[in-house]
């Protein structure tokens, strides 16, 4: 009975004082934590009893362990189950237990050898003795060395068991007597007045309610609700994409996309079985279409093939909402007079793809469309910054592309701080006229439109790494349960404050990495490949402002292709020529005749070409172990875009010599702190190769 319980280790440390739960389960022959329980119901009671937390820590045999003190290590198994003419291996090993580990390690002792001196192998003893040593070390855990107890963890014959438990001793308030405490004011206690006499069990207050069961957005949900007030907060409307399955005319045909194009192929589409084919589509428009497709027109030579009804008629899994887009610009075309608009949607979409980390075969496209008079690609642009900056993202870069629809056409990369690298996000462009003349949109109408996946952003959100993890039957239930609702970081209204903030946090991440140890830094071995015309001169002051913290050895070499050296070239990286070779940063240097831009071979046949984007590689790899020294990413994504956008000046300087000014914002460029592009700028005004203005 727990309340006999508490009342006999009241009366035990009345007699003995200060007590150890363990020693308190021995006496009273009971589980030790059942013992704890009791302690914990004597401590609500009040200052009964003053208790500590002891945390002790011992090792003990493991199952396999218990197993070689009982019968031998299992190398000394093997030894002596092996008889004087010796035994076959596979006998060996179905004979006793942990035989695999066991013959190795008695291999590697030097007990036994394989003899193949008659064709089949036969294990012998080697040793004409043998003395278990681990057998015995196991009878006494308390004297194994550091070492034996590491080696003996590793082969899993001992474990490290932390056993708790609770001193305990008298309170300020001690007895022996418990007297029983209420639990709540009743309205018997207080009409007979009978709580005047009695004592509470206080009330803890911060003690949690039960959880309450409630549904829980997925992650997909919560991102997709966030765009879709961006798009409502910029003025678009949203569009009916309620049918899954298209026909290949809408999809494909509409979007002046060839009958015999790889995408309409069943290895990137799917189509359906039952109903197979549509009948009905406008025909005056299909007409236009297949014209455009087969004869050209507007204009345009078209592909000049034969159009066939049957293969329009396939009806598919829809592989991209832009099929919807077509529809609504159709039917805004049928009002006879055209206005306007910004449509956007946001749904499945189904394509026959290789499974990775971050694709999938069904997935949710998100696509915005504007129509107006005299829209541009510069247009296009502007309206991708803005929309990807209320999302919180603002590292983009745009791939030139081909679309069949879309002309021009621009893939949109963003970077992925989880993968480190640039991940496509989206796709956009300008639809033609091939596609649009025929619904008949008026000629001085463009239509801009772009699309991208809403898994991968949402990836970046949550900082995920695969696809599967968000999507799928291996997903944590856990993940949808813990995942607060997503906000978007809207920054076109409070980027100032984002900003301070962020500045912030790269000083705490300063401050952080400045007071740890320096890691240690990993060695280089990099070949340059420079022009003697052409000299990469940032070189010879970055290694004189990295010298204290890293050993620099340099070679070079003169490429036969090289008519002319320069005498002031033999020089070149001098103090870095001498004394031994053991070095952070070895480079050697091959003079050849390769025009303006250098190329720095890495170590695994990898590339860098460019005098800034060696730069960059150079100051990434001092910053990784000294981010004190040069900053450069460390201090955060605005910053490290500034510097780019300068690298980008000084990159285009060097190719068509055209200025442009950079402006110092304190002691150096970027403030106080200094920066490969201060070392950059350094060498040319040295050399003579810009003018600072």
């Amino acid at each position: 009975m727990a309340k006999q319980l508490t009342d006999q280790i009241l009366d035990y440390i009345d007699k003995h004082g200060k007590l150890n739960s363990l020693y308190l389960a021995e006496v009273f022959k009971e589980n030790h934590q059942k013992i704890i329980g009791a302690i914990k119901s004597i401590e609500a009671l009040g200052d009964l009893i003053s208790t500590k937390q002891i945390i002790d820590k011992k090792w003990e045999l493991t199952s396999e362990g218990q197993h070689v003190l009982n019968h031998g290590s299992h190398e000394a198994a093997i030894y002596n189950i092996i008889p004087n003419d010796g035994m076959l291996q596979s006998e060996i090993i179905q004979s006793i237990p942990f035989a695999k580990i066991g013959f190795s390690k008695a291999l590697q002792a030097g007990w036994i050898v394989i003899d193949k001196s008659n064709g089949t192998p036969i294990v012998k003893k080697k040793a004409t003795s043998i003395i278990d040593i681990i057998q015995n070390d196991l009878k006494d855990l308390t004297s194994l060395t550091d070492q034996l107890r590491n080696d003996y963890k590793k082969r899993k014959l001992i474990q490290e068991v932390i056993i708790k438990s609770i001193q305990v001793e008298k309170g300020p308030n001690f007895t022996t007597t418990i007297e029983k405490q209420e639990t709540e004011l009743t309205a018997d206690l207080l009409i007979n007045g009978a709580w005047k006499n009695k004592k509470f069990k206080p009330y803890n207050f911060a003690a949690l309610g039960a959880t309450l069961e409630v549904g829980h957005l997925h992650p997909l949900l919560k991102v997709r609700s966030e765009f879709r007030k961006i798009f409502l907060e910029m003025g678009f409307t949203e569009m009916p994409t309620n049918n899954y399955v298209e026909s290949s005319f809408w999809n494909f045909d509409a979007l002046f996309q060839p009958q015999q194009h790889p995408a309409r192929d069943a290895h990137d589409t799917f189509f359906i079985a039952e109903p197979s084919h549509s009948t009905n589509f406008p025909i005056d428009y299909m007409e236009k279409v297949k014209k455009v497709h087969s004869e050209g027109d507007y204009g345009s030579l078209g592909y000049r093939y034969d159009w066939k009804l049957e293969e329009a008629q396939k009806n598919v899994l829809r592989t991209h909402t832009t099929a919807v887009s077509a529809r609504m610009l159709y039917k805004l075309m049928q009002q006879n007079k055209f206005k306007p608009v910004k449509y956007f949607s946001i749904d499945r979409v189904f394509r026959n793809e290789t499974l990775d980390a971050t694709h999938l075969a069904e997935f949710h496209q998100i696509e915005g469309v504007i129509a107006d008079y005299n829209l541009t690609l510069g247009d296009l642009i502007g309206i991708l910054y803005e929309f990807f900056k209320k999302l919180g993202i603002i590292q983009l870069q745009f791939k030139p592309a081909y679309n069949p629809y879309t002309e021009p056409s621009m893939e949109i990369f963003c970077y992925h701080e989880g993968l480190k690298k640039w991940i496509e996000i989206g796709n956009s462009g300008m639809f033609r006229p091939e596609m649009l003349l025929p619904m008949g949109l008026p000629e001085d109408v463009n239509v801009i439109a772009w699309g991208l996946s809403l898994e991968r952003p949402t990836m970046i959100k949550y900082g995920l790494n695969n696809i599967r993890d968000l999507v799928g039957p291996k997903v944590d239930l856990e993940m949808v349960y813990n995942n607060p609702i997503c906000r978007l970081n809207k920054i076109s209204h409070n980027f100032s404050q984002i900003k301070k903030l962020e500045d912030m946090k790269q000083e705490i991440n300063k401050l952080e990495k400045e007071s740890e140890c320096t890691r240690k830094f990993e060695k280089q071995k990099l070949v340059l490949f420079c022009d003697p015309k052409h000299p990469i001169r940032f070189i010879e002051p970055f290694f004189h402002y990295i010298k204290s913290y890293v050993n620099i050895f340099v070679t070079s070499h003169v490429h036969s292709s090289v008519q002319h050296f320069p005498n002031e070239l033999s020089d070149f990286c001098l103090e870095y020529k001498k004394g031994n070779q053991v070095n952070d940063i070895h480079l050697t240097i091959i003079w050849k005749e390769i025009g303006i831009d250098p190329i720095m071979q890495l170590p695994g046949m990898h590339k860098i070409i460019g005098e800034i984007n060696i730069a960059r590689y150079l100051n990434r790899v001092i910053e990784n172990c000294y981010p004190h020294i040069l900053r450069y990413e460390s201090k955060g994504v605005l910053y490290a875009n500034e510097i780019d956008n300068y690298l980008e000046k000084i990159h285009s300087f060097l190719h068509t010599n055209v200025h442009q000014a950079i402006h110092k914002k304190s002691l150096y460029i970027m403030g106080e702190d200094i920066s490969i592009i201060d070392i950059l700028l350094e060498s040319f005004e040295k050399y003579k190769l810009c003018k600072q203005k």
